[in-house]
């Protein structure tokens, strides 16, 4: 095996990992499909091994390939952590990329106004947000900065809590005026219930707030926040949401505030190494205020 291996040739590799064939990694990279091939093919040689085996559906991955996915994707993070260190600006100007990840929901009703005002601010930025409900690894570097609904545990981050985003259950008037208000827990479970579809390991931990509630009990059942918020606001019936985002339009009713509340702890979190990048702190900082903003909305 050679002391090195190129890293294009893993980027190929991954490509055709997660696009299930040469023709749509090539189009993905913009390369052509024979050069992809060839990727492939001098990977292979370089391991010893075969990598794809082809199947009527595309190319399957081998036992060799599924291993060799977790290092490479550590390869991918850090050369894109490298890329976005590079374009950072000298001299502590604001300038450059920053990588920021967060959920669906924070990204969409809580960050683009934060974005805005950042770009506003410094236009030199490029901020790209990495929106999922799952978490990135910030020592692996899939991202710069994370905002994180449990206090960070490794101990090479920078963490700063920004305070508790409380959960309650709500609903459109319009489905409370159609089909009633439950007046207690019990009741709720005579309404039609926007939930979770995947049982989490967040949702796990949750589970005891929910009171016997749980994904049997939900008639509309999707794992995207932005969908269950969506569904709430069309009045297709009662599921959670944050307090704050239940004030904007359309305004939706809060549903046993006295029995039911779920505080969710707030945290920005980045790797220390970044402390001293103007474009990472000034990013960091903007998410502390905005979101400490949100929390007391």
């Amino acid at each position: 095996m050679a002391s090195t291996l190129p890293w294009e040739l893993l980027h190929t590799f991954l490509s055709v990992l997660r696009e299930g064939s040469l023709s749509g990694a090539a189009r993905g990279l913009g390369l052509t499909q024979p050069t992809v091939g060839r990727h492939v093919a001098a990977l292979e040689a370089v391991l010893a091994q075969p990598l794809f085996t082809r199947s009527p559906t595309g190319l399957l991955p081998t036992e060799a390939a599924l291993a060799l996915r977790g290092h490479a994707e550590q390869m991918e993070a850090a050369a894109a952590a490298l890329q976005r260190a590079a374009s950072s600006g000298a001299h502590g100007e604001v300038s450059g990329t920053v990588r920021v990840t967060a959920s669906e929901v924070i990204g969409v009703e809580v960050l683009a106004g934060i974005v805005a005002e950042l770009r506003e601010r410094h236009p030199g930025l490029v901020l790209e947000l990495a929106l999922s409900n799952q978490l990135q690894d910030l020592l692996r570097r899939e991202a710069d900065i994370a905002v994180r609904m449990t206090p960070p545990e490794q101990g090479q981050l920078i963490a700063r809590r920004v305070g508790a985003i409380e959960l309650g259950w709500f609903a459109h008037p319009d489905y409370l005026d159609r089909h009633g208000r439950p007046a207690t827990l019990a009741e709720l479970r005579g309404h039609t219930l926007i939930g979770f579809d995947t049982m989490t390991p967040f949702i796990r931990a949750a589970a005891k707030r929910l009171t016997g509630i749980g994904r049997d009990n939900f008639a509309l059942r999707c794992d995207s926040d932005l969908a269950q918020l969506a569904l709430i606001r069309a009045g297709a019936g009662i599921g959670f949401c944050q307090v704050a985002l239940a004030r904007r339009a359309p305004a939706l009713e809060r549903l046993l505030p006295e029995q039911f509340g779920w505080p969710l702890e707030t945290w920005i979190a980045m790797h220390e190494d970044l402390r001293q990048s103007a474009p990472c702190r000034a990013v960091f900082d903007a998410l502390v205020d905005g979101l400490t903003r949100h929390v007391g909305a």
